[in-house]
């Protein structure tokens, strides 16, 4: 048993919580191929960024707000197919009410949409691509939530899926971070599980089944 210690959890969304894999597939895809790009090469930036960083990757700045307007209104389309990943409903019933937020790359209109098609509990603090001026891996995000909880950066566990969100985690200085799934493996996460269903809330922090 692993034990993870700090006073409040900020749990990414996508790759976390939510199975969005496959409808973030669908709408990249559908995106690329209408800009005549590699749905390969689009989907190799994707996780972990925001999709206003994504979209100017690719696309000069005289179509970035149309292009970027077009992957959002694809991804809502496609939000209704996500599920839950295994234990993330009964880890996030177990946590304290303000003890806990979602610090997400998603636009606030998709996280919600995610979140309420899986039926997950809806935290007191959401942070989102809307709320920043810096996506992951800069630390904004995470340091923004840990405040709205009341906490400091070194009082918080990360639970992260990405390189670009484990980077940003710990520019922030947070306590520890516990990584989800092979995205997370080569970013040297304190701990890493396949999903939540190893994970439990104790009163310091989390306990990972090894």
């Amino acid at each position: 048993m692993t034990q993870l210690i700090g006073r409040v959890v900020l749990f990414d969304c996508d790759g976390v919580l939510v199975d969005s894999d496959g409808a973030v597939i669908a709408a990249w895809s559908r995106w690329a191929e209408e800009h005549g790009l590699t749905a390969a090469d689009v989907m190799a930036v994707v996780h972990g960024r925001r999709s206003a960083d994504t979209v100017a990757r690719f696309i000069g700045e005289a179509e970035r707000e149309t292009a970027l307007a077009l992957i959002d209104r694809y991804e809502l389309e496609a939000a209704q197919s996500v599920e839950p990943l295994p234990g993330a409903r009964d880890l996030l019933l177990s946590c304290p009410r303000g003890a806990w937020a979602v610090v997400t790359s998603g636009r606030r209109e998709l996280a919600l949409a995610r979140l309420a098609a899986t039926g997950l509990p809806i935290p007191d603090v959401i942070v989102t691509a809307d709320d920043v001026r810096q996506g992951k891996p800069d630390p904004e995000g995470y340091l923004a939530a840990a405040a709205r909880l009341g906490a400091s950066a070194g009082e918080a566990i990360v639970v992260e899926d990405s390189p670009d969100g484990i980077g940003a985690a710990r520019a922030a200085l947070v306590k520890a971070v516990l990584g989800v799934g092979e995205r997370a493996r080569g970013a040297s996460p304190d701990a890493l599980v396949q999903d939540l269903r190893a994970v439990s809330w104790n009163a310091h922090g989390l306990s990972v089944q090894d």
